[in-house]
């Protein structure tokens, strides 16, 4: 049996008191934005023109410790190490013990995106074999095709994709945006992240799918265009995108973005606005997918 304790701190002294709870004996700490999945998520990125906050304005560190640790005390250390007046505000769970390998797999069963798209881990048997099956396995890097904003890019992505269609995956993570382009007939796919990971990953899962990636850091120079352009991220970094994902999509082509609640809808078509007209195509779980094509006045 292991406990968990989740305490609230400013972003100021999150890092401090995790570093602090580590030293007072916490098997593991993590700091999260307290705010997640709400209006008020506060993304951490780095993309073209825009400098990351430290942390979030909200924070909270969840530290798990053993069962027979003097909890009272080692908080008490912890909070006095980072700076604290008193213990801040926590509350305590308990974790027992159990197979975590076995309990991970169980959460992730296969994916029926659409009749002709599933996405199947590599545990389970693909429940349909004239489906384009893509085996993907919960990693690192973000996109397992079980979020809503997943979701609706390959879903949208059953739809766009012809033949031999050029497509750019900005934030691709896993990979399985530009991997389920390629299985549904596309030609040449380029992958973009921030993340060395994500970029590692997404090409063990594309050979692991038989398919050819080319994959990028975002530092790297992006000059081409493309016939499909698909950014599953978040409101703010698609907004500061806003210039150069519009400037990459093809005359006449389409570009499809996601990871936006439908409070924020308004404000990335604003921000896409001077470049290429978007509407919302689909929702889910109040997240929004928003679609375009560059016509031949556009921007840009």
């Amino acid at each position: 049996m292991w406990l968990s304790v989740t305490l609230q701190a400013e972003s100021a002294k999150a890092e401090a008191l995790s570093d602090a709870l580590m030293e007072a004996g916490a098997l593991s700490v993590g700091i999260e934005d307290a705010d997640a999945g709400t209006a008020a998520e506060k993304p951490q990125f780095g993309e073209p023109g825009h400098h990351p906050t430290r942390l979030w304005d909200h924070s909270r560190v969840v530290a798990l410790f053993d069962e027979d640790i003097d909890l009272a005390v080692a908080l008490a250390r912890a909070a006095s190490e980072a700076g604290f007046d008193a213990v801040p505000p926590f509350s305590v769970s308990e974790v027992a013990e159990q197979n975590w390998v076995q309990l991970t797999q169980s959460q992730f069963e296969p994916i029926h995106v659409t009749d002709r798209l599933w996405i199947v881990p590599s545990w389970h048997q693909a429940p349909d074999a004239s489906a384009i099956n893509i085996e993907l396995d919960p990693g690192m890097a973000f996109g397992t095709g079980s979020h809503p904003t997943t979701r609706l890019c390959l879903q949208w992505l059953c739809d766009a994709v012809r033949a031999g269609d050029t497509v750019l995956d900005y934030g691709c993570g896993s990979g399985i945006l530009g991997i389920a382009a390629a299985r549904l007939g596309a030609g040449d796919v380029l992958g973009v992240d921030i993340d060395d990971k994500a970029l590692v990953a997404a090409q063990d899962n594309a050979q692991r799918n038989g398919v050819s990636l080319r994959l990028q850091h975002s530092r790297e120079p992006l000059d081409a265009r493309f016939d499909i352009v698909v950014a599953n991220i978040l409101t703010n970094p698609l907004c500061v995108l806003a210039p150069l994902l519009s400037a990459r999509v093809a005359p006449d082509g389409r570009i499809a973005l996601s990871g936006v609640l439908e409070a924020q809808a308004d404000q990335v078509i604003a921000a896409y606005a001077p470049y290429i007209a978007l509407e919302v195509g689909a929702a889910h779980d109040g997240w929004v997918r928003l679609e375009g094509r560059r016509g031949e006045h556009d921007g840009p």
